[in-house]
């Protein structure tokens, strides 16, 4: 059997995720169970397009349980105090200027299972994060985007 996937994450993504799996098991299964029953009080389940959404419904619950239990059971904790403050590396938040116009950005570097760059968080594994890792403040760092390349310069870790 292959060895299943790391998830790196913070104590506050993996609180998230643990608040997700427990609603979702506490609630949200038995509203599709419930959802379920009523349809097959319709009869026909052969033309029964509210017993077919249910099921469906029932098929995302069950995978999204599965997924979230893995993703805990493989979480692999990020302790930023263990780590030198001086370097971007996972859980730090690095604030850097885009060369040459100086607008400037700041990202948190989080496990995939936390990502959200709407939030300002960006995955260790995304092209961002993986020319990040490892610099210092004052390095200037070439980031290969689906765009293009970009040169940024970091600014302030924390």
């Amino acid at each position: 059997m292959a060895e299943e996937k790391k998830h790196y994450m913070t104590a506050e993504g993996k609180k998230k995720l643990e608040e997700e799996l427990h609603y979702l098991i506490t609630t949200r299964r038995k509203e599709v169970v419930e959802r379920i029953k009523v349809a097959r009080s319709f009869g026909d389940l052969s033309e029964n397009s509210e017993y077919d959404s249910a099921k469906e419904d029932q098929a995302f619950v069950e995978g999204r349980i599965a997924q979230l239990e893995k993703m805990i059971r493989n979480a692999v904790m990020i302790e930023n105090e263990k780590v030198d403050g001086n370097v971007v590396s996972l859980g730090k938040t690095v604030r850097l200027m885009e060369l040459p116009d100086g607008e400037e950005e700041e990202y948190t570097i989080v496990g995939s299972a936390e990502s959200d760059p709407f939030e300002g968080k960006i995955s260790n594994d995304s092209p961002m994060a993986q020319s990040l890792l490892g610099k210092t403040v004052n390095d200037r760092v070439v980031v290969n985007t689906p765009g293009g390349e970009m040169e940024v310069e970091i600014l302030e870790i924390r």
